[in-house]
């Protein structure tokens, strides 16, 4: 059975900035495009939400709960939930994800 795929506000977020900072520095079409991308990313997830591997820097912790999908150099962070996928995360995969990580999923 499918689940819901759904994106948190924080992960909302991340798509505008993605979205605004390609705009600006490329062209509102290339990130148009790579929004596209990254949103049928997410959707593949209907169907297969454990196709992702657990994220290095949070299996360090021991936590297993999240896992990721890459569409280089972006990462995008899910979980599931009963019967939903949640969408946490979308970044780029050169920032300090530890630190990232750490503010957006552990609350530090």
């Amino acid at each position: 059975m499918p689940r819901a795929v759904l994106l948190t506000a924080g992960a909302e977020r991340d798509l505008a900035s993605i979205y605004d900072h390609l705009a600006q520095a490329t062209s509102e079409r290339a990130a148009e495009h790579l929004l596209d991308r990254l949103l049928h990313l997410g959707d593949g997830l209907r169907d297969m939400p454990e196709r992702g591997n657990h994220p290095p820097e949070l299996l360090a912790l021991g936590i297993r709960e999240f896992r990721q999908l890459t569409l280089k150099p972006y990462r995008l962070i899910y979980r599931m939930l009963d019967d939903d996928v949640i969408i946490v995360l979308i970044a780029d995969g050169r920032r300090d994800m530890q630190t990232l990580l750490a503010q957006r999923l552990l609350g530090g």
